[in-house]
């Protein structure tokens, strides 16, 4: 479903809306959090990083010349908002279409009729689309040639990765905007603008806050400025139940009848619970990895993300150590793919167990960083002419492969004291195993074979 608004109208407003959000009694029904939405990009709350003076989103609005984008961030950061402020602003017709209610036949009424106002009129057409996930791919697709081209300029809003929320064809035709949660500064700020505002916040009810009610709120709102209003507006309602003026922090936690689970795939809250998995197994606490493991598996997070997050965790955290926990994360991940929900929780809770109870090593990892820090550090240097392949006889003659010895033909599979790593990197110690589980019995090894080369080199000079 699909609705216009010139840029004189906020998106998609009809007459009846605008009567009513002129009418004091009608507005006294409106959301504290509906009423404070800004209408000027001067209003917005946040997103310095996005609105600074001589940003790119600042100059495309206040030029009216916006490219097609994508608006991604948790709730409450403003990706409505500013497709509002958008159509209060620009000289585009502006249309909204439902990624609920919409349909390709929607579309294709939007797009023809884009497309004569731009043959006729040279007159742009900007459509917003709240939820653009949501669309199936075949919608998502239908945008494309549009998109691509110029008949209209798509502003897409979605609280999901666009990595995997938006089809990647799709994606490359439009600037991704990354919109971050509110921080308890941003949020305050808000809170206080509300509570002055007599015209559309709370400014008419007198209530004083401390600056500590505010601050505790902020908190429980967790970056979401839609969230931090609700609570202002709620808590002061059951002021004036009390028959109280005066906000503080206690009237806060009074005001909320529970403070619910909060769990945003895509906002912060994913991201502190992620953090806890992998901290515990990290830890060695089996009871913590698997009870962070179902928080995110019942919030409904994707079961192959918490896979891969853990067959991330088998080498960077476990490694050789204890090579197998790779093999078991590979097992739990294929059986997974096989039997799916509920039954693959079985094998989901054995690796994520079997990852925080087995023994770590960060070594491998650290290996990879070192070699990285040298390559940068020395460039390219040369491969030793020992170890080419001399595949022609020009490179016989110049040496290549000259001094080789095959490691097969000497007792433990080992040319004593013998170099791999180009010359001027000769002595460094890159992979550094830990002295725990497999890595013990490894160190051993290497520290034998090292040692060897020491006494070659002291040896020759």
């Amino acid at each position: 479903m699909a609705s216009r608004a010139r840029g004189s109208h906020s998106g998609g407003e009809t007459l009846f809306a605008a009567a009513a959000r002129n009418d004091p009694s009608a507005k006294a029904h409106v959301p504290l959090a509906e009423r404070m939405r800004p209408h000027r990009l001067e209003e917005l709350v946040g997103q310095a990083h996005l609105f600074g003076p001589n940003k790119l989103l600042t100059r495309a609005i206040a030029g009216d010349r916006l490219p097609s984008m994508i608006l991604w961030g948790p709730p409450g950061v403003g990706k409505t908002t500013l497709g509002r402020i958008v159509a209060e602003g620009t000289k585009a017709e502006f249309v909204l279409f439902s990624a609920v209610l919409g349909s390709l036949a929607d579309l294709r009424q939007i797009v023809g009729e884009a497309r004569e106002r731009l043959d006729y009129h040279g007159k742009r057409t900007i459509v917003f689309v709240d939820e653009i996930h949501r669309f199936n791919k075949a919608q998502q697709d239908a945008f494309l040639p549009h998109v691509e081209a110029g008949t209209i300029t798509l502003i897409g809003a979605t609280t999901e990765n666009p990595s995997f929320a938006v089809n990647a064809a799709l994606l490359s035709r439009c600037k991704v905007f990354r919109l971050e949660q509110l921080d308890e500064k941003e949020l305050t700020s808000l809170l206080e603008r509300a509570l002055a505002d007599e015209g559309r916040g709370l400014g008419a009810r007198k209530v004083r806050a401390t600056p500590d009610a505010l601050t505790a709120i902020a908190r429980l709102a967790r970056g979401d400025a839609r969230r931090a209003l609700t609570t202002l507006e709620t808590t002061v309602d059951y002021l004036d139940t009390a028959g109280e003026q005066e906000l503080t922090a206690d009237a806060v936690i009074a005001g909320q009848s529970h403070d619910p689970l909060l769990y945003d795939k895509a906002g912060e809250e994913h991201y502190n619970v992620v953090s806890a998995f992998i901290k515990s197994m990290r830890g060695s606490d089996p009871d913590a990895a698997v009870y962070w493991m179902m928080r995110m598996l019942d919030a409904g997070d994707d079961p192959l993300f918490v896979l891969r997050r853990m067959l991330i965790f088998a080498s960077e955290d476990v490694g050789n150590a204890d090579p197998r926990a790779l093999m078991v994360v590979e097992a739990a991940d294929s059986a997974f793919r096989r039997i799916g929900m509920p039954e693959g929780l079985y094998a989901m809770a054995q690796a994520a167990t079997y990852l925080a109870a087995t023994v770590k090593s960060n070594a491998a990892g650290k290996a990879w960083q070192r070699a990285r820090a040298l390559i940068e550090q020395h460039g390219a240097l040369p491969v030793p002419k020992k170890l080419r392949n001399a595949v022609t006889s020009l490179m016989k003659n110049e040496g290549y492969g000259q001094g080789y010895k095959y490691a097969h033909d000497f007792e433990g599979g080992v040319v004593p004291g013998e170099t791999y790593l180009p010359e001027a990197l000769v002595g460094e110690a890159i992979y550094e195993p830990a002295d725990r589980g497999e890595e013990a019995r490894i160190r051993t090894r290497i520290e034998g074979l090292r040692a060897a080369v020491q006494e070659k080199k002291e040896n020759s000079e």
